[in-house]
């Protein structure tokens, strides 16, 4: 078990030579993290043309008229 107890936690860098600011090791560790990746970024939404929007099969009410009453009679 290489002499460390079994619920310490291990750091994610270990200097094995050298002498080495806390600042640079910040640095180190933001430049290693920004190359490791992460999340892929969300795709921009691709545009939908009118042509085949599905508003275009939503009709509009309709407005009754002079005579729509007997129109509506008629066959069609």
């Amino acid at each position: 078990m290489n002499g460390e107890e079994p619920g310490a936690e291990r750091p994610p860098l270990r200097l094995v030579r050298g002498d080495a600011t806390p600042e640079e090791v910040a640095a180190l560790l933001a430049v290693l993290s920004a190359a490791a990746g992460g999340e892929d970024p969300a795709p921009a939404p691709r545009p939908v043309s009118r042509w085949a929007s599905r508003e275009r099969a939503v009709r509009r009410p309709h407005t009754p008229g002079h005579g729509a009453w007997r129109a509506s009679g008629w066959p069609r």
